[in-house]
């Protein structure tokens, strides 16, 4: 039979001799390790895992018996077999010291090689028995460190969800019920009761009174399951509202299972009432969220839209820079809005995000106090605040060293007045005509915001002040108010 191969040493100072043994111990089919001197031995010992050790008793710097005892001084040795061999008689006296030091058997010289290689055998079958005694034994060890950690995690589960369970109860959450169906008698637990609102000592438990506690509109549920149950039906699950005596509304999920006796009648029926309320508040919450969440993406789709269909541009590269430099400026306050959970933008914060790009360098000087803007002014004041920063960048104070650029800003009476003032860039002249910025710019914060947009082209640089009011609903949720306005105005200069 196929076995593991064990390593058998040889350690003999004469190399004729260590050549006889493996010849002799050859056809065991083992591997067989040859050291020619003690020292080389224990070297071989602390690399190697050996099963037997065959060694000459005779051997000069360090013979049988000194290495055996250097041997068995480890503590990984301690157990490993050894036999010794001598060509000199041995007596009583020699092979007790030999058994001292650790040796399991002595052979004699001249060797017999039936002899050697039996011995040797049993010690090579021995140690691989040991080795496979052992590995079964950690396996079984693991298999039941295994199987406790298994049923530990399961007592765990179970007690974890018992104590769910006890919570559940305890807060009102879960009761059970049982319904004589023959004698009409009724049997709630605690939980039931906190359940309903009502308490053992007022309320008696019937099935008028059972009644009055449902909300009108869900009466049908229990004459339905009623019906259903003397129609053969075993379960029956749904849910309903109560209206508790103070008047509060909960909602329920009961779930409720027929017992029958031997003529598939029905005599009692028993069921669990769990108190969803919470959860259906936060399904009605949820829903919300996604009309609202849908209601701002179509905004933004929109203003997307309205930015593509609008920009204009001589060459392509010109355009796909216009549009992403205006879809960014986009993504950059629905960023700040994400943040603040749609609640609104710090208007600074809104500057920021937008004069990032240009690292001013000390060029841009900021004064105003802290203002909150509605989620859809936010996200029209800064678009528009792109076309003039991007402007300035082109052609503007931003575009030389020596410019400068003063943004202020105060609100008076819920009207929001933000001042744009370049000074030190290159001569400003009156344009002749209007740029898709500044038609849109124009558009954007007098149509969307209710607001005003004037533009001064003073030679040493734009003066542009806004105006928006703060507390009036931009119309953003239209945007073809804002397309048909881009449109007029656009028109307007053209014409």
């Amino acid at each position: 039979m196929d076995h593991e191969k064990v390593n058998i040493l040889l350690v003999d100072d004469q190399p004729a001799k260590l050549l006889a043994y493996e010849v002799i111990l050859k056809d065991l089919g083992e591997n067989l390790v040859i050291a020619s001197s003690g020292r080389e031995a224990l070297e071989v010992l602390l690399k190697t895992e050996i099963a037997v050790i065959l060694v000459d008793v005779c051997m000069p710097e360090l013979d049988g018996f000194e290495l055996a005892a250097m041997i068995r001084e480890h503590p990984r040795f301690q157990k490993t077999a050894m036999i010794f061999i001598s060509a000199i008689q041995v007596s009583d006296i020699d092979r007790l010291r030999g058994y001292e030091m650790g040796a399991v058997d002595y052979v004699p010289v001249p060797v017999v090689p039936e002899v050697l290689r039996a011995k040797i055998k049993v010690f090579a079958e021995l140690y691989r028995k040991t080795r496979e005694l052992e590995r079964l034994n950690q396996e079984l060890e693991d298999r039941v460190r295994a199987r406790t950690a298994e049923l530990e995690n399961s007592t765990a589960k179970l007690r974890e969800s018992e104590q769910r369970r006890s919570m559940a109860i305890a807060a009102g959450k879960m009761g059970s019920w049982d319904w004589d169906w023959i004698t009409g008698d009724w049997m709630w637990d605690e939980g039931q009761y906190r359940i309903l609102g009502v308490s053992p000592e007022s309320f008696e438990v019937n099935p008028a009174n059972v009644q009055a506690l449902l909300h009108p509109d869900d009466v049908d549920q229990l004459r339905k399951a009623i019906a259903e149950f003397n129609s053969g039906t075993r379960s029956y699950e749904t849910e309903f509202r109560i209206v508790r005596p103070d008047g509060e509304v909960r909602w329920c999920v009961g779930t409720a299972a027929a017992t029958v006796d031997h003529s598939s009648r029905v005599v009692r029926v028993s069921g669990v009432t769990v108190d969803i309320t919470e959860r259906k508040r936060a399904e009605e919450q949820q829903n919300l969220l996604a009309r609202e969440v849908d209601h701002r993406a179509k905004n933004a789709l929109a203003l997307a839209q309205s930015i593509v269909r609008l920009t204009r541009a001589d060459e392509v590269k010109a355009y796909v820079n216009a549009v992403e430099g205006r879809i960014n400026a986009l993504a950059r306050v629905h960023t700040i809005l994400s943040l603040s959970s749609w609640q609104g933008a710090e208007l600074s914060k809104l500057i920021d995000e937008e004069l990032a790009p240009y690292s001013p360098s000390g060029q841009i000087r900021l004064a105003g106090p802290e203002v909150q803007l509605l989620p859809t002014t936010a996200q029209t004041l800064a678009l528009a605040l792109h076309e003039l920063f991007t402007n300035s960048a082109k052609y503007g104070a931003l575009s030389t060293r020596s410019g400068r650029l003063m943004i202020g800003w105060q609100v008076d009476d819920e009207l929001l007045t933000l001042t744009w003032e370049e000074t030190g860039g290159p001569l400003v002249r009156t344009p002749k005509s209007r740029g898709f910025g500044t038609r849109s710019l124009l558009a954007s914060v007098e149509s969307q915001l209710g607001g005003q947009a004037k533009f001064d082209w003073r030679a040493e640089g734009l003066l542009c002040r806004l105006e928006v009011p703060l507390t009036r609903k931009p119309a953003a949720t239209a945007p073809s108010k804002f397309d048909a306005a881009a449109a007029a105005e656009l028109q307007r200069a053209s014409g």
